[in-house]
């Protein structure tokens, strides 16, 4: 890497959920030797033939070259470049398992919703080995390996915890956007974090306890006034802790809410299936964020309360 040019060949994807078949549907695609990892063999199995199968606003169908239930394939024979793409509540056991992974020349990548997901993996693997990606696009499961992509807000970004990681998280880049998925480095992830989690943070819960879709959220108009009120919110709370969101923020929600259309978000998915859901990393991150601040989250603390009386026990 002395070069500055670097371009990982290896890759390995945690989560053979929708986020994580899309990305490695990709990168196999465009010819890059991918691991896919997943607690769940039926999961799995379908990704090596007939391949993970992608359709929507981006159609495609692609082999993994190989597939694992266990993390510690991936450190005994470690690729590249691990993408981690679970739900962030399995994060701690995660980041504990890939502790024998780090070394010089590989890197994890956070490739997750929620803000400080980056930090837990950090926290077990050091800065100079974690990415932060902040992923814009909406996908429904269809079955195992099987995925519709319901909206996608090209490009992604990714940004280096540790500035000494930065011609590594742009080769990463590189070779994401020559796979067909554009991923772009940034220097301000932790604002774009914040951008697109306080979108996550009114719609996704407002869906996951009504059972309603975007469109539908939206277009009533009691719902739409804790919409409203939770975007507010969470805006207050991020300009307390300095984030900077732009000043064409509100309009920007509101416009790309109305354009997700009868979709139903991650968080209403988990708690159709009996999932935990990310509401912890997200609204709970809010209402952290907000008491270190000083600034009241009434309704973020309210809607966080709600979605986790409907999570299992």
């Amino acid at each position: 890497m002395g070069n500055g040019i670097y371009k990982p060949k290896r890759f390995a994807v945690i989560g053979a959920g929708p986020v994580g078949g899309i990305v490695a549907a990709f990168l196999a695609k465009g010819g890059c030797e991918v691991t896919l990892c997943d607690v769940v063999p039926s999961l799995l199995a379908p990704a090596l033939d007939p391949g993970i199968i992608v359709e929507g606003t981006d159609v495609l169908q692609a082999m993994v070259s190989r597939t694992t239930t266990r993390i510690d394939d991936l450190v005994d024979d470690p690729p590249d470049v691990i993408i981690v793409a679970v739900k962030a509540t399995a994060l701690p056991l995660i980041a504990f398992a890939l502790e024998g992974f780090v070394a010089d020349g590989r890197y994890v990548v956070s490739w997750q919703n929620g803000i400080d997901t980056e930090l837990v993996l950090a926290q077990h693997l050091g800065a100079g080995s974690v990415m932060r990606a902040v992923v814009n696009l909406g996908c429904v499961p269809l079955g195992p390996a099987h995925v519709r992509i319901a909206f996608h807000h090209r490009p992604h970004h990714i940004q280096e915890l540790d500035p000494r990681s930065r011609d590594a998280a742009v080769g990463i880049c590189d070779v994401l956007t020559g796979c067909g998925l554009q991923t772009l480095h940034t220097d301000r992830i932790h604002n774009m974090v914040w951008r697109k989690a306080i979108l996550n943070s009114c719609m996704n819960p407002l869906c996951a306890i009504t059972g309603k879709t975007m469109a539908e959220v939206i277009n009533d108009p009691i719902l739409f006034h804790l919409v409203d009120s939770l975007i507010k919110e969470g805006v207050a709370v991020a300009r307390a802790n300095e984030f900077t969101l732009g000043s064409d923020y509100y309009p920007y929600c509101i416009d790309y809410m109305r354009k997700a259309g009868h979709h139903k978000p991650s968080m209403l998915q988990d708690i159709e299936a009996g999932r935990r859901t990310e509401v912890d990393y997200i609204n709970g991150k809010i209402v952290e964020y907000g008491a270190q601040a000083g600034t009241p989250t009434p309704y973020n603390t309210m809607i966080r309360g709600l979605v986790k009386a409907f999570e299992p026990k």
